[in-house]
């Protein structure tokens, strides 16, 4: 993962070794990672401000008996930790979904590296743990959306052979919420 020979396991059933980072399943940890930000995104520069979920609906929504979301962690051995002491360094969180015209579907909703860890293989470790979890549950495929000011980003996709499907597809991202979700659920 970096030049000290670190490598990434993607079986989370392997022992570490020294200096290798582990890409797992996540578990009620990831919770307890918001507190310092890894999963805040309103906490991290350039991302969107607004609503964001708390700490309850995230427990709530990914770790009840019927979960909205699923989620892996990318985390390093302590000798690796950051400056500030978290070992956890990385997430993607995802959902299934589906197509009328493709069937199963995965949806990345978000994959996110600490930066000094950017650069090293975890982004690809993660998005491809991502990619292996859809194929095992018959996904034909992944989609997620990237923010049109997050070039690094989309030369990082790009080079994994994903493509933008709104250059080729004409499709357009529509949302609705707040106060609009409410009253078109009143109609």
């Amino acid at each position: 993962c970096n030049g000290n020979g670190c490598q990434l396991l993607l079986n989370p059933k392997e022992e570490e070794e020294e200096g290798n980072a582990a890409v797992q399943l996540c578990d009620h940890d990831l919770i307890t990672s918001t507190q310092h930000g890894l999963l805040n995104p309103c906490s991290q520069p350039g991302r969107l401000q607004g609503h964001r979920a708390h700490d309850h609906d995230l427990e709530q929504d990914g770790f009840s008996k019927n979960p909205f979301f699923h989620g892996i962690i990318a985390e390093v051995p302590e000798q690796h930790k950051t400056k500030e002491g978290h070992t956890k360094i990385g997430y993607a969180l995802y959902f299934y979904s589906y197509s009328s015209w493709s069937g199963r579907a995965i949806y990345m909703e978000d994959l996110y590296v600490m930066p000094e860890f950017r650069g090293k293989g975890v982004g690809k470790a993660l998005m491809s743990k991502v990619a292996q979890l859809g194929l095992a549950a018959g996904c034909h495929q992944l989609n997620f959306t990237v923010l049109n000011w997050n070039k690094p980003s989309m030369d990082f996709y790009l080079s994994q052979g994903c493509f933008d499907v709104t250059a080729t597809m004409d499709y357009h991202c529509m949302r609705c919420e707040g106060e609009a979700l409410k009253h078109l659920a009143q109609l």
